[in-house]
């Protein structure tokens, strides 16, 4: 199946089609949907909101993972033998959540070859983001990082769109996923905004001229 097939393809649809859309979540801002160390059984697709996945060290230091937006599957560790969750996820705000077992969710990628290709199509890209999360943080400075953080939160290069306004996210937050500190996230977004990169109040507003940072060397 092509990309463009591919970025066509409707979860959602596929999933009453199917009959399996039955175990319909609603999840409301800063609610946990599952947290690090519970039992791994089952996979979620995101329909609507945006979800933040966390990982806790022995120490106590937390760091965010990613952050979701609708059309992500995430909890599909249980697939590949996981018993207990490696990570926590969290509501950003009200999300509405499709959950399956384990062992349901292979039904549709066994009914519908479409619906695997989405999948693995899915997989591969989250594996891509966490090589080029790795490049990042080992080549570019936590400016450009956060940059791009931004870029990726508005969907900057997804289907040829972006969307520019965000629900509001906190610094200490995007701190934790640039590796930095909030008071240097509070810099550079200040200094992103007198360029006319961004704009944030309520919620905030990325403009692809955004972009130019990490162009820059």
């Amino acid at each position: 199946m092509g990309s463009e097939e591919s970025s066509q393809y409707k979860v959602a649809e596929a999933l009453t089609r199917m009959g399996l859309r039955k175990n319909i979540l609603q999840f409301e801002e800063n609610e946990t949907i599952y947290a690090q160390g519970d039992e791994s059984n089952s996979v979620f697709y995101l329909e609507q909101g945006r979800v933040k996945v966390t990982i806790v060290s022995q120490s106590g230091k937390e760091a965010v993972l990613a952050l979701l937006a609708e059309d992500c599957f995430f909890g599909e560790g249980c697939l590949t033998g996981q018993r207990v969750r490696l990570s926590t996820a969290t509501a950003l705000t009200d999300c509405t959540v499709v959950g399956f077992d384990k062992l349901i969710m292979r039904q549709p990628m066994h009914k519908e070859e479409a619906f695997s290709d989405h999948f693995v199509s899915h997989l591969l890209a989250r594996n891509q983001r966490i090589e080029e999360d790795l490049v990042d943080q080992l080549f570019n400075s936590s400016e450009k990082r956060l940059a791009r953080i931004l870029l990726l939160l508005a969907n900057f290069g997804k289907e040829g769109r972006l969307a520019p306004v965000l629900p509001k996210i906190s610094q200490a937050t995007l701190a934790e996923m640039v590796g930095t500190t909030r008071p240097r996230v509070n810099q550079f977004m200040n200094k992103f905004r007198k360029l006319g990169f961004i704009d944030y109040n309520d919620t905030l507003e990325v403009h692809s001229s955004l972009l130019n940072v990490i162009l820059n060397d």
